[in-house]
């Protein structure tokens, strides 16, 4: 017997320390206008450089066990989507699981780029599903800073620091997640990537003169795939739910950019109403970005018991993937 699955808690955390657009005017040929226009973003977070990945999660998992009530060794499972991870091995999850005091969870990362969160909440959902877990902790979390090539006008403005934690748990039927969409074309992957620092490219003096362990993207190819996967990933997983847009109370889609958001919204037909935004104070933290945005819904009220959530995201991979839950949380 399969069990319904929810999310029955949530937390984030984003470095203190804010990059403003009028900041970015003094370190690259850009300015505001500019950067507002074309993605909407105002300000990011950034990490300090001697902050890693696992800081961020840390901090996003103990509000996430807390709004659970779920104490740390009650967690089986910790899934970490991101592409800053730590180290090449071992795992954030697993340094994010000692710290936290979780010493009966399992414990590894997850790579789908911008489209982590969607594939680690998928991913541990089955573990609940079967009964083989009680209780998964999911943390998107990325600090794209440390990967981005600061004189590189076009990526430098986009990404922004982050964590987003979310506690997967049986809920009761009829409640929860109530259908999936996932997918990959990796004939795209050249659109999106980070070539340095692994097995094809290890590091080299070369491979740090020649800036390939940072984020390189052809913005207008991504923004295409972008928009017509936004809206045919949400379509699809719609009807495997049983549901019509009309019945979605809230719509959270991966915060990348302004245009983006604007035409998935335009081309789903939702109430902008129902469209949570917030890449103006964050910009893109990739993995980390549906989750946050999840977070401040839960806690700022937009979010009650019953309602019917979209989520949607799309990234490097080149990937994408979408999910509808109706909340379980009181």
């Amino acid at each position: 017997m399969l069990h319904s699955v929810g999310i029955v808690g949530t937390g984030s955390y984003v470095p203190e320390k804010v990059l403003t657009n009028a900041d970015l005017e003094k370190m690259v040929d850009t300015n505001d206008e500019w950067i507002v226009s074309r993605t909407g973003i105002k300000e990011r977070h950034i990490a300090d450089p001697e902050t890693p990945v696992s800081e961020l999660c840390y901090q996003a998992a103990l509000k996430a066990l807390e709004d659970a009530k779920v104490a740390p060794e009650d967690v089986d499972l910790i899934i970490i989507p991101t592409v800053t991870a730590d180290y090449l091995f071992p795992s954030t999850a697993g340094l994010v699981a000692d710290r936290l005091g979780a010493k009966n969870a399992a414990a590894f990362d997850l790579s789908a780029g911008c489209t982590g969160f969607l594939y680690g909440i998928t991913t541990g959902a089955q573990f609940v599903s079967t009964g083989m877990y009680r209780t998964v902790l999911v943390i998107g979390a990325e600090t794209l800073s440390k990967i981005l090539n600061w004189e590189d006008r076009s990526t430098c403005v986009l990404f922004g620091d982050g964590a987003g934690a979310a506690v997967l748990q049986p809920v009761e039927e009829g409640y929860g997640f109530l259908g999936f969409e996932l997918g990959a074309d990796g004939s795209g992957g050249h659109l999106l990537t980070c070539l340095g620092g692994g097995s094809k490219n290890p590091a080299s003096i070369e491979s740090v003169q020649n800036k390939l362990h940072t984020i390189r993207m052809a913005g207008s190819e991504v923004f295409k795939f972008a928009v017509r996967i936004m809206g045919d990933a949400s379509f699809k997983v719609l009807e495997k739910a049983g549901l019509k847009k009309e019945d979605i109370d809230l719509f959270i889609p991966h915060q990348a950019n302004l245009r983006i958001i604007d035409s998935a919204v335009k081309r789903l037909g939702i109430d902008p109403e129902k469209v949570v935004v917030n890449l103006d104070r964050y910009g893109n933290t990739s993995s980390a970005s549906i989750p946050l945005a999840l977070d401040e819904a839960s806690r700022g009220g937009r979010l009650k018991y019953g309602d019917n959530l979209l989520m949607v995201g799309f990234g490097a991979g080149l990937a994408w993937g979408a999910t509808v839950l109706r909340w379980a949380k009181r």
